[in-house]
């Protein structure tokens, strides 16, 4: 019998249009024979399922339910493709585990932990794992640029604790960019947290749960065309995204080796894509996403097709690992 899967999409953020292009892609793929796919639009105003002539009919928040007609169709399974909050940072995984509902993502701590930069790594640190120097600010906080700088150096990176696909992200060269990067970052959150350069080859490393046993996918490696691997790079094609890493043998078992640990550390489970940045031959932990881009073009799907794993395998995966 065909399950019924709910992919969630959209959400609170800036990401949310990232986010219905990728929760697009997963409805698309989804193999009919085995699922009826519902795209489920989740905004603060409005949780719709919206139909194939984009109908919008209301959720039922008792119960993750639709009412189309006189039928009532509950869910199976949801699968999450919301990027930011509420989908990345442990609000409706919450959610789903009171309903009794599987879903895709990982678990609400797990994901409250990795949406949080300054918590994410702050836990990962007593287990060796390398990261930029940090200096951290919660918004009303007074500061002073020159014990910043004291810190973290120049040029650095200022970045909102809690966004993705580098909204609120600045880098500042000179101790005169400090307060209007600060400004920005804090526009997009409340918290903001200020690292050091890192200058070195950056990979993005995605690790998943695949039939079971946690597996390490094929490294991309970040050019980007402009100062950092901003929204232009992630979105607008400037970067290129160079899959498999060229990277030595070193630094691939080097990466790959934390990129497996953090997984595993944290009880991981679902997708994850963590960013590395290599300084000294040594990679050091950026990030953690845990709803990655998954539209034809994202990273996490590169690094899949370059596993022999088609997105329609990968997705299908996904929706039994959860259904486990």
């Amino acid at each position: 019998m065909k399950k019924n899967i709910a992919i969630i999409m959209g959400g609170y953020s800036s990401e949310y249009k990232i986010s219905l292009t990728s929760g697009n892609v997963v409805y698309e793929t989804l193999d009919r024979s085995k699922y009826n796919p519902y795209r489920i639009h989740i905004f603060k105003e409005k949780w719709v399922y919206v139909d194939e002539e984009d109908t919008e009919f209301s959720i039922d928040k008792n119960d993750f339910s639709i009412n189309v007609g006189a039928f009532k169709t509950t869910f199976d399974c949801v699968f999450n493709a919301i990027h930011g909050s509420p989908g990345e940072d442990g609000y409706m995984q919450g959610y789903f585990e009171l309903l009794n509902i599987p879903h895709t993502s990982c678990s609400m701590y797990q994901a409250g932990i990795t949406f949080n930069k300054r918590d994410f790594l702050s836990i990962l640190k007593p287990y060796g794992i390398k990261t930029a120097e940090s200096y951290y600010l919660n918004l009303g906080d007074s500061y002073n640029e020159d014990d910043i700088v004291a810190k973290v150096g120049l040029p650095c990176f200022v970045k909102a604790n809690k966004a993705g696909s580098s909204f609120g992200v600045s880098k500042a060269h000179k101790k005169e960019d400090l307060h209007k990067a600060i400004e920005v970052a804090f526009k997009e959150d409340d918290e903001i947290i200020i690292e050091s350069f890192l200058d070195g080859k950056e990979v993005s490393v995605g690790v998943i749960t695949y039939k079971g046993e946690t597996k390490v996918l094929p490294i991309t490696e970040i050019v980007p065309e402009n100062d950092f691997f901003d929204y232009e790079a992630k979105y607008l094609g400037k970067s290129q995204e160079i899959t498999p890493a060229r990277l030595t043998t070193e630094e691939e078992t080097k990466v790959t080796v934390e990129a497996k640990k953090i997984y595993e550390v944290l009880k991981m489970t679902g997708f994850s894509r963590s960013e590395f940045i290599f300084k000294n031959g040594e990679p050091h932990l950026l990030e953690m996403n845990t709803v990655p881009g998954l539209t034809r073009e994202s990273i996490l799907p590169q690094q899949a097709a370059a596993a022999n794993i088609p997105l329609a395998d990968l997705f299908d995966n996904a929706i039994k690992e959860a259904l486990k």
